[in-house]
């Protein structure tokens, strides 16, 4: 039973990441009010290392169209500017001394028809992974079964438990693409 057990929490692992990863891109995807996570993936040249903006600054939405970055050294101001621009957000970051300042526009109809589409892209592709590791793990009980490693019975209910975490985290996709897409559409 215990190679059961290993495949369970190897399997529910992958899955929680495959869920991590959808959670962080539909977080990327703007929506009409400004978040921090709009600029979570943008590197700064930091004295020659690329480094994650929220490793130099502090990055806050005061409001609901303005995302505020403050560096922690103001000497990097010039370099969070340039990363800025060069990371196709879109918008031009306005600088005041020692504060960046990103104005979030509204979203028009159309480019909310197209971030819908993305969201629904997006978590497709996240129940697909989650259903590709169910398959791999139902493989892998064939391959136990067939090895007699384990009984018919032992199979058929790891079979019945990946399923049931793949349900599980197949509706908290789901859950995500509903909240990120009613997101889109409230503002």
């Amino acid at each position: 039973m215990v190679p059961i057990q290993n495949l369970y929490k190897e399997t529910e692992d992958k899955m929680k990441k495959a869920l991590g990863t959808v959670t962080r891109e539909l977080g990327e995807i703007r929506g009409g009010r400004a978040s921090p996570a709009f600029v979570e993936h943008v590197t700064v040249d930091y004295y020659g290392a690329a480094t994650p903006l929220k490793q130099v600054a502090a990055v806050t939405a005061p409001e609901p169209n303005l995302v505020v970055i403050q560096p922690w050294d103001a000497k990097v101001v010039p370099e969070i500017e340039k990363a800025l621009q060069q990371a196709g957000l879109g918008i031009n970051p306005v600088v005041e001394g020692k504060i960046v300042r990103l104005p979030i526009p509204p979203l028009s109809g159309e480019r909310r028809t197209e971030l819908t589409k993305l969201v629904h892209k997006l978590a497709e592709e996240g129940r697909v992974n989650i259903r590709t590791l169910r398959r791999d793990a139902n493989e892998h009980v064939k391959k136990l079964k067939a090895d007699k490693q384990i009984s018919e019975d032992d199979a058929f209910k790891a079979q019945d438990q990946v399923q049931k975490l793949t349900d599980r985290y197949i509706g908290q996709i789901d859950a995500l693409a509903k909240s990120k897409e009613s997101e889109l559409h409230s503002t």
